[in-house]
């Protein structure tokens, strides 16, 4: 399980921020957990590996990670903000653990702010995960390639990607 492989490629400090941070809040470890897999299961079903690169595909697991967590967590705390904090927060961790060049970094944590932005917007605690797959593919559409970290700035309401599929 790649989730389970990437927990035992971290070091003893980064193993200890992990464990801190759902150490505080428990309750959301088996939300958060889902919607990973969740994530993947969506993924690999719609793109195949090709959301594992830095295209169209990677932005929207970026966004539907961020959605499925918050919406998870909606489910425990019936908190609009403190679901999607909580997706920030994990998801931010997991830029700092999981090693990437700057303007990769940039790119998913700009796609994750997406996912928030449209989770709150679209009142998605209240959807299913195909309406919540409808937005997001009608998001895509509007999609855009970059070459710089500079552009990043230029487009923040926006999927950015680095390459095409």
């Amino acid at each position: 399980m790649a989730v389970w492989n990437r927990i035992k490629s971290l070091s003893f400090k980064q193993l200890f921020l992990l464990v801190k941070t759902f150490a505080l809040k428990p309750q959301y470890f088996f939300p958060t957990h889902q919607a990973t897999l969740q994530t993947l299961q969506i993924c690999n079903r719609l793109y195949g590996k090709k959301h594992h690169k830095n295209n169209i595909t990677n932005a929207f697991r970026h966004a539907l990670w961020n959605i499925l967590i918050a919406f998870h967590c909606y489910k425990k705390n019936k908190s609009i903000e403190t679901s999607v904090n909580w997706a920030k927060k994990t998801t931010d961790l997991h830029e700092k653990l999981a090693p990437n060049n700057q303007i990769e970094m940039l790119m998913d944590l700009q796609n994750n702010n997406i996912g928030r932005i449209i989770f709150t917007e679209h009142n998605l605690f209240e959807h299913n995960k195909e309406a919540i797959i409808s937005i997001l593919k009608e998001k895509m559409k509007t999609a855009v390639l970059i070459t710089t970290i500079s552009e990043i700035e230029n487009f923040k309401n926006e999927f950015v990607y680095l390459e095409e599929l």
